[in-house]
């Protein structure tokens, strides 16, 4: 198999400040053959001249950027997205280091998945609300006597062990399993599952309510379900919504025959 004969992971930027780390994450996308950037609300908006002056001539990944109002938005069309970060206490998804992600990540490549890593801003990197949408954690072995690591030189790891992950992964045409679901399709399950779980009175105290939507979309999300799994699982939310109408109708129906 040659080296490009799989599809790159998309690279996600989120809340990046600085304009000049966008053009050095260009830069490094280029060196190991990446393409595909998009950009969650950066501060500074965009384009930004500054970021194409540190790319060095790398600039296809910044004329094609896309923008972004939500991680939600960015991941819609992915069905593999792993968060780079420092392991969240709130969470229990899986945590890899980038060689780890990048060999599951080109052997999801190889059964036609559409792939893609969540970077966060400089200053407070990714909320729990955002890692929750992801699949699984990826983070750096750094040494903890210096734990500061630049955005750009994150995404040269990352992207260096996508590169050399490659000569291992499964060849591009073979299929495990029918089609994964997209990160859009799961936003629709975990949005139609809350809904019914918050008309039930799942949500109590009212206060811990986002904590707990994290942990059931972190844990539905490691499952990794196909197309047809979710909207067989939305199909069983459904239901049971459906049931639970009847089964209320009948009780009211019956307290108005006792009155």
């Amino acid at each position: 198999m040659s080296e490009a004969s799989l599809p790159a992971p998309v690279v996600i930027l989120n809340a990046t400040q600085l304009a000049e780390n966008i053009g050095a994450t260009a830069r490094v996308m280029a060196n190991f053959g990446l393409s595909d950037l998009r950009l969650v609300n950066p501060r500074d908006g965009w384009p930004q001249e500054r970021a194409w002056a540190l790319a060095s001539g790398a600039e296809w990944p910044l004329n094609a950027a896309r923008v972004y109002d939500s991680v939600a938005a960015a991941i819609a069309d992915l069905q593999v997205v792993y968060a780079t970060t420092a392991r969240p206490r709130e969470l229990t998804l899986p945590v890899l280091t980038p060689r780890a992600a990048a060999a599951e990540l080109a052997e999801a490549a190889g059964q036609g998945q559409k792939t893609g890593l969540l970077f966060g801003g400089e200053r407070a990197g990714l909320e729990t609300a955002d890692i929750a949408l992801c699949q699984a954690v990826v983070t750096i072995p750094i040494d903890p006597r210096f734990r500061s690591l630049n955005l750009g030189q994150a995404v040269a790891i990352n992207a260096y062990e996508w590169r050399t992950a490659q000569q291992d992964a499964a060849p591009a045409n073979f299929r495990e399993r029918s089609e994964p679901a997209t990160g859009e399709a799961l936003l629709g399950l975990y949005e139609h599952l809350e809904r019914e779980l918050d008309a039930a009175g799942f949500f109590h105290p009212p206060e811990k309510t986002p904590n707990m939507i994290q942990n059931l979309r972190s844990a539905l999300g490691k499952a990794r379900f196909t197309d047809q799994e979710v909207r067989t699982l939305r199909g069983v939310v459904t239901a049971l919504s459906r049931g639970r109408g009847k089964v209320l109708e009948k009780i009211a129906k019956k307290k108005g025959e006792g009155s």
